[in-house]
């Protein structure tokens, strides 16, 4: 099964369950699944659809921090819980170890030497890590391994 197919399934359960929370929020992740074909003309595989969960998850993580700098609790927690039922669709995480490691190994086979190939590094480790690993902890691996 898909892992579209598995969301359409989730939100059946989540109506059929009468869990108004979950099923707004899968509702949304598949608005947002569908706005990607239409302007794109394409069927969204698996790789992509996990791209469009991190981008709904890190929207979400920019809002929480918002809301708890403006003091409003009830509206942080609402986005967590969003970002609760949106990270069961992710696949297995990297560790931060995981992460280093291949950070380093792609270091090591580009050559890359101080923050100048920061791009370049990025770019390939993109390729690989896409999906696999939050792109944010990416990025400072990339930094202190060129910076070291």
């Amino acid at each position: 099964m898909s892992l579209k197919e598995q969301i359409t399934e989730d939100m059946k359960t989540a109506m059929r369950a009468k869990d108004s929370e979950r099923l707004g929020t899968i509702r949304m992740l598949l608005a947002a699944v569908k706005q990607k074909e239409v302007d794109e003309r394409i069927e969204v595989d698996d790789t992509t659809l996990v791209s469009i969960v991190d981008k709904l998850i890190k929207q979400r993580k920019d809002a929480i921090s918002q809301f708890s700098a403006a003091g409003r609790q009830d509206l942080a927690d609402k986005e967590t819980a969003e970002v609760k039922v949106l990270e069961a669709y992710l696949p297995q995480r990297l560790s931060q170890e995981e992460i280093q490691a291949a950070v380093n190994a792609i270091v090591a086979d580009l050559g890359a030497k101080g923050p100048g190939d920061m791009g370049k590094v990025m770019g390939a480790v993109k390729t690989q890590l896409a999906g696999k690993a939050d792109m944010g902890l990416v990025s400072a691996a990339v930094k202190a391994a060129l910076a070291g």
